[in-house]
């Protein structure tokens, strides 16, 4: 099933961009476009179309969700390889945005991007979906694009860089860095599935636990991956003098601890009653054997 829901991802998101209402913005649309539509994971957006489903028997009513998420999260891709950001000249195995387009034109089609995400879950989301759960979804969406979300992880590590800082302020930056757009995605794939109160909490959890294990089993790979693998420039952490959960664990450390992370979503699945295939598979993904 992730096949299936990556080429629905992909055949919508391409249908985003040939939208009538681009003819007159073709640069704008070829720079928003490009950094979404290369091959990826789409994990976020996965996470939300299963959720609601698990919830409601159906994806439906997540797919407007599902491409906002892929907007944003490109968003932030192409703003954090900014010169002024990261400095990195490779994503997703192909030139960073502002390296095809140039640094102006790369930020434009980030700010773009944002306000694009926020139109399609309102024109893309099921007119039988209740108003307040849209609303609520909608103002996740916007908390998560900014200064309560990834802007805020993104500043915070920008002035984590070539000094030494404590546990609690890395988890700060990858709380909202990281694990913002997982907890959007797989939180508001509940709320659209019609998840009761009491389920989007606990569904949270998962969604907690998955976004750090994320971010952990991705500072491990900086360390013994390749750039072919990744497709994106390794090592940048240590170059940028970064703290991340290797350098503070070691990494045979860092790898017991995804472990452990991944056994506690496992043990949130159980309790929940949750029997998604798509969600065993994504959590056999990560694992790293020692």
């Amino acid at each position: 099933m992730l096949k299936e829901y990556i080429g629905i991802i992909e055949k919508e998101l391409e249908n985003c961009f040939e939208d009538s209402r681009f003819f007159i913005h073709q640069e704008i649309k070829e720079a928003m476009a490009y950094t979404t539509l290369l091959p990826s994971k789409k994990l976020r957006a996965i996470f939300a179309l299963e959720t609601c489903k698990v919830f409601s028997g159906s994806y439906e009513n997540a797919l407007g969700l599902a491409l906002g998420i892929e907007m944003l999260h490109s968003q932030s891709l192409i703003h954090d390889d900014l010169p002024s950001m990261d400095n990195d000249d490779l994503r997703r195995g192909k030139a960073s945005n502002h390296k095809v387009f140039g640094e102006a034109t790369a930020i434009l089609a980030g700010d773009a991007l944002i306000s694009y995400g926020a139109q399609t879950i309102l024109e893309k989301t099921p007119e039988n979906v209740d108003k307040e759960t849209l609303c609520k979804v909608l103002n996740a969406y916007l908390t998560a694009a900014g200064a309560f979300g990834i802007v805020g992880g993104q500043i915070a590590d920008i002035n984590a860089e070539n000094k030494k800082i404590t546990q609690e302020e890395l988890d700060f930056i990858h709380k909202y860095k990281t694990s913002a757009l997982f907890e959007l995605a797989i939180t508001s794939g509940a709320m659209l599935g019609g998840a009761n109160s009491q389920e989007i909490s606990d569904i949270a959890k998962f969604a907690k636990a998955f976004g750090l294990a994320f971010q952990i089993r991705d500072d491990i790979l900086d360390v013994i991956s390749n750039e072919e693998e990744l497709g994106k420039t390794i090592g940048k952490d240590a170059k940028a003098n970064k703290s991340t959960y290797v350098t503070f664990w070691g990494l045979d450390t860092a790898k017991e601890k995804l472990l452990n992370l991944l056994k506690e979503c496992y043990d949130i699945m159980d309790f929940m009653g949750i029997k998604s295939n798509v969600y065993k598979s994504i959590l056999e993904k990560m694992e790293i054997k020692k």
